[in-house]
């Protein structure tokens, strides 16, 4: 089976293709099988007001492509500078790999790749920036 596969929580909520899907009380798996159809989780969704910090801004910027609310081409340059400009503030090893696998992920065109390495990067930004000088 090819696709992505999405597996929903009771009650999780997805959008797909611009039309919010609500599972219903238990857990199931959807295989989405048009390669083009643009998917968000809404548990992923970062609102806009939130996009304050450079991990969260390149999440908003992946879920708009993921959302359909952005064109991927035009998105593509942007992204890449967006990742290039967090690898000039996270330079230790682990977040230079997920910096790596968020470009390589660009590149490919694989959004939710990308989403997800950026993600594992939010807790390694909101440290630095609870420690940051006033």
């Amino acid at each position: 089976m090819s696709g992505l596969v999405l597996k929903l929580g009771p009650k999780e909520r997805v959008l797909i293709n611009g039309a919010v899907i609500e599972n219903g009380d238990r857990r199931s798996r959807l295989a989405i099988m048009t390669p083009d159809a643009k998917i968000l989780r809404l548990r992923d969704a970062i609102h806009p007001e939130d996009a304050k910090t450079p991990v969260r801004r390149a999440l908003f910027a992946v879920q708009l492509v993921l959302s359909g609310d952005k064109d991927a081409e035009s998105a593509h340059l942007p992204l890449l500078r967006q990742v290039e400009e967090l690898s000039q503030v996270f330079t230790d090893p682990d977040s230079r790999q997920m910096l790596a696998e968020a470009s390589q992920a660009v590149i490919e065109k694989q959004h939710y790749r990308t989403l997800k390495a950026l993600r594992a990067l939010l807790p390694r930004e909101e440290r630095l920036l609870a420690v940051r000088p006033s």
